[in-house]
């Protein structure tokens, strides 16, 4: 089992007021770094005061983008204890993308007692104010101080931990989404499935396309018939066509999504039919048209469950249940949130409680 050394802060911080959360912006007092290179394998795993990691000016990850990472959220229950949500499920993506991208691997059992171990040090920093949360970003990087093309001889695997507010802080609002039919994300064979930073860099200029005509987010076609559905903005999509729930197969395009794969088993739970198989373009234009597409929602880390009100195509604009959250999307937020912060009973066993 891996050894840990943990070095507190002398000066640590105040803790902010939850009402000042955003996402991303206020840092803890502490992060996690290990050192990987091709001799030793993983070494020097240390939990120090969070400070700037200083790089040489030919580091692998500067020029050639060797670089993954996660994203999952430690939650307060009302009994004041801290849970983490399928930890493993994330450790298991993370091993995944680094060997897509020739990164080394972490044994889970060492992953899973690094997560315990630097949760449980910064675990103060867990607000527990209504739908805020402890959001955890464990990444890897190669940093090689050469300028050569090769796999990774040298990395580093970080932690760092934000807490954040809640996402819907004003209720849950369905969002507008723009179908982009130029640009794409991602291709089968390539890196769509992998949870690397290149992928989300790609995405921007769709983005802010998007957003200059009135869009918050971008639902992706796939990128060699341009004419299958595969994701929505940084989250994965889902359809009520009828009857049936439909998401997108994961073909190797498309991240594999823990929410998603959440999503589709509390829903099968509860008797619902759901498909993951291609949905293309034509078959969804006709369930808007002919009225059969009931609801249509995003999931994933951040938001949980978000639903789409309007669909934008070419210049057409349909909406999607007169713009207001679904039953069935109501119903999954509520679960999944509920399990997460311990509100209701974990009876898939998903919640890890830190010690």
């Amino acid at each position: 089992m891996i050894d840990i050394r943990i070095e507190k802060t002398t000066a640590p911080k105040a803790k902010p007021d939850s009402s000042t959360l955003g996402f991303g912006k206020i840092f803890t007092d502490h992060m996690f770094i290990m050192d990987y290179s091709a001799d030793k394998g993983w070494y020097d795993a240390r939990i120090v005061p969070f400070e700037n990691i200083s790089l040489h000016p030919a580091s692998t990850v500067l020029h050639y983008g060797s670089e993954i990472f996660e994203g999952l959220k430690a939650y307060r229950r009302k009994d004041g204890k801290v849970q983490l949500f399928r930890p493993i499920e994330n450790i298991r993506r993370m091993n995944n993308s680094a060997e897509r991208l020739c990164l080394p691997q972490i044994p889970e059992e060492d992953a899973m007692k690094i997560l315990e171990t630097f949760v449980s040090v910064e675990q103060d920093w867990t607000p527990s104010a209504e739908g805020t949360s402890l959001y955890l970003r464990p990444f890897m990087f190669g940093n090689d101080e050469t300028l050569g093309v090769h796999a990774v001889h040298n990395a580093k695997f970080v932690i760092i931990a934000s807490p954040v507010g809640s996402y819907y802080k004003e209720g849950i609002n369905p969002v507008k989404i723009m179908i982009e039919s130029e640009d794409v994300r991602a291709v089968r064979g390539g890196t769509g499935y992998a949870k690397c930073g290149g992928n989300y860099a790609a995405s921007n200029r769709a983005g802010e396309k998007a957003e200059k005509q009135g869009y918050s987010q971008v639902l992706w076609l796939d990128g060699v018939e341009r004419k299958y559905i595969e994701e929505v903005g940084a989250m994965n999509v889902m359809f009520k066509i009828g009857d049936e729930i439909v998401t997108p197969m994961l073909s190797g395009s498309i991240l594999p999504g823990i929410t998603r794969k959440s999503c589709i088993e509390v829903l099968k739970g509860e008797g619902y039919t759901v498909s993951e198989r291609l949905l293309s373009i034509d078959e969804l234009g006709e369930a808007l048209h002919n009225g059969t597409l009931k609801e249509a929602w995003g999931c994933g880390t951040a938001a949980v469950v978000s639903p789409i009100g309007e669909l934008l195509y070419k210049g057409e604009k349909f909406v999607i249940n007169n713009g207001e959250i679904g039953e069935v999307t109501q119903s999954l937020y509520d679960t999944l949130t509920g399990i997460q912060w311990g509100k209701i009973e974990d009876t898939f066993g998903w919640t890890y409680e830190i010690k």
